[in-house]
């Protein structure tokens, strides 16, 4: 089931999917959060393209467009056409003088949190270490080890306060460890 609902804040319109299946949903464009059973619903469908169709139908008749929206072709159609055409990863990549396999193993390395060419920890990774192995280091000693492990300072000192937010490091007295 899919609901087309509004924000009373914003009044943004959304696609909400199995609305009754969740106590709140949260408006994309401002960020509130509403009690599903409270949206208005504007329309309702099985089909995720009809709901799409409608809300887009919505859409265009709030803004005074409902004559031009009319001319335009069903979203699935249009999301059909989009699909056919252009060029794909690999024939943009290709076209630009670059490898596509070597650029897709650098974007599956660095998913997995790796350097594809040296195997090489990645900046959080390298910041723990520096963590990890000193004896309850202060910040500048963090800093130095991760620059000999080529993190930029400014980076390593933003990489640890990002850990100190998470939880993951403790600091008393200016010393570090990790949690």
């Amino acid at each position: 089931m899919y609901a087309v609902v509004g924000c009373t804040d914003c009044a943004n319109m959304w696609l909400l999917s199995d609305p009754d299946g969740s106590k709140t949903a949260t408006c994309p464009r401002c960020g509130r959060r509403h009690q599903t059973k409270k949206l208005r619903r504007f329309f309702e469908s099985d089909d995720r393209d009809a709901a799409r169709q409608a809300r887009s139908a919505l859409l265009a008749k709030k803004h005074g467009d409902s004559e031009a929206f009319a001319q335009v072709e069903h979203v699935s159609e249009l999301d059909r056409r989009v699909e056919e055409s252009g060029v794909d990863d690999r024939e943009y990549l290709e076209g630009s003088g670059l490898d596509a396999d070597e650029v897709f193993e650098a974007g599956e390395a660095a998913a997995r949190g790796r350097d594809s060419s040296s195997g090489s920890p990645d900046r959080l990774t390298v910041v723990r270490e520096a963590i990890r192995d000193g004896d309850r280091p202060t910040e500048e000693e963090i800093v130095a080890a991760a620059v000999e492990r080529g993190v930029p300072a400014d980076r390593a000192r933003d990489l640890l306060d990002k850990l100190r937010r998470r939880g993951e490091v403790s600091e008393s007295r200016g010393r570090h460890r990790l949690v």
